[in-house]
């Protein structure tokens, strides 16, 4: 398993440490330049020479060019002269849709299309330029992330807990690492799921194919701890509109999870839930659902219910959250053409 660093600062030559990845024992020689692509989101092959051009990709603390060849156990840098984006955080004046707010915390719904925090590719416009926008001193994590005790995609929508102080951000996230806290997610799935309800186990870690991806490791040999249990809601056909509960939180859980059981997000594009999965090779069929990806651009999960104690007065708190119009209209979309007999 290669393991992976983003974004620590790191004091070498006034040079910043913005990613750090440790090649696995089976890595084959493979060019610098091209193992990074494998890595770096969004990152292209002539920013990454460009970078090795200008002495900023370093394997085993030491400058290389971009033909260096990765071996097993290689520790590869790449470094700048200026701090990560995610530590030079900007405020922006972005309206947030507050649901509950005291002195303690708040809880926003986030909507579809928002990344949470700044990262490689999106460094304004996020929910944390907007909080440090609205709220002065919020504390951080141990990732240097104002206010953020858990996150959800950028292209999901619904409810996150934010901590206003030290002693909020401890104790929520001791609950969230304690699986006490309730965290409940609606999502429209390809295929008919043929249990009511069930659970999901399975470490979940980085794909060792398609390091964008995350992916199952059933047998545990890599990953991290895995729980996801999920009800049918409603049977519309060739997709099914399931209740996910997360005992444990983890990096695309549920979009994982589902696929793992042969039931991919319906258009989520990164686990191939953007193609037909199910259905008909009727042509009407094929347009109906094309209409449906049009209508909800993005994989069909919503954050719907949060629950946690209050740290401070002990009080439980829940909260629940309406169905976005795109995902609501895509559903009813489905639930039209089910009626229609199919």
């Amino acid at each position: 398993m290669t393991s992976i660093v983003n974004s620590e600062q790191e004091d070498n030559d006034d040079l910043f440490e913005h990613y750090k990845f440790v090649a696995s024992k089976g890595q084959d020689p493979l060019r610098v330049d091209k193992f990074l692509m494998n890595f770096v989101e969004n990152a292209t092959r002539n920013k990454i020479q460009q970078a090795a051009k200008d002495g900023h990709v370093w394997v085993n603390d030491a400058i290389v060019k971009s033909n260096y060849k990765v071996k097993a156990g290689d520790e590869v840098k790449v470094l700048f002269e200026h701090p990560p984006h995610e530590f030079l955080l900007v405020p922006e004046n972005i309206p947030l849709d507050i649901v509950y707010e005291d002195d303690i915390l708040l809880v926003v719904n986030k909507p579809a299309g928002m990344v949470v925090h700044p990262g490689h590719g999106n460094y304004s416009g996020t929910l944390i330029n907007a909080l440090i926008y609205h709220f002065e001193n919020l504390p951080t994590n141990s990732s240097e992330r104002p206010g953020l005790v858990h996150r959800i995609d950028k292209d999901t929508s619904g409810l996150l807990v934010i901590a206003k102080t030290e002693t909020a951000m401890a104790h929520l996230a001791k609950q969230f690492f304690d699986k006490t806290s309730e965290r409940e997610y609606i999502a429209l799935v390809w295929g008919n799921v043929e249990d009511d309800e069930g659970t999901i186990r399975g470490n979940i870690g980085r794909n060792p194919k398609n390091r964008l991806q995350m992916h199952v490791f059933p047998d545990g040999s890599d990953g991290k701890e895995a729980i996801t249990h999920y009800k049918v809601l409603e049977r519309l056909g060739y997709v099914t509109l399931v209740s996910c509960k997360l005992e444990t939180g983890r990096t695309h859980q549920i979009r994982v999870h589902m696929k793992y059981i042969g039931h991919t997000l319906f258009n989520d594009e990164r686990y191939g839930g953007d193609k037909i999965m199910k259905g008909t090779t009727f042509t009407k069929y094929k347009q109906f659902v094309e209409n449906a990806f049009r209508v909800l651009p993005r994989q069909a999960l919503h954050a719907k219910t949060l629950g946690f104690v209050h740290p401070v007065t002990g009080q439980q708190m829940r909260f629940d959250s309406v169905i976005p119009e795109d995902m609501q209209t895509c559903i009813e979309k489905w639930r039209n053409y089910a009626k229609s007999g199919l």
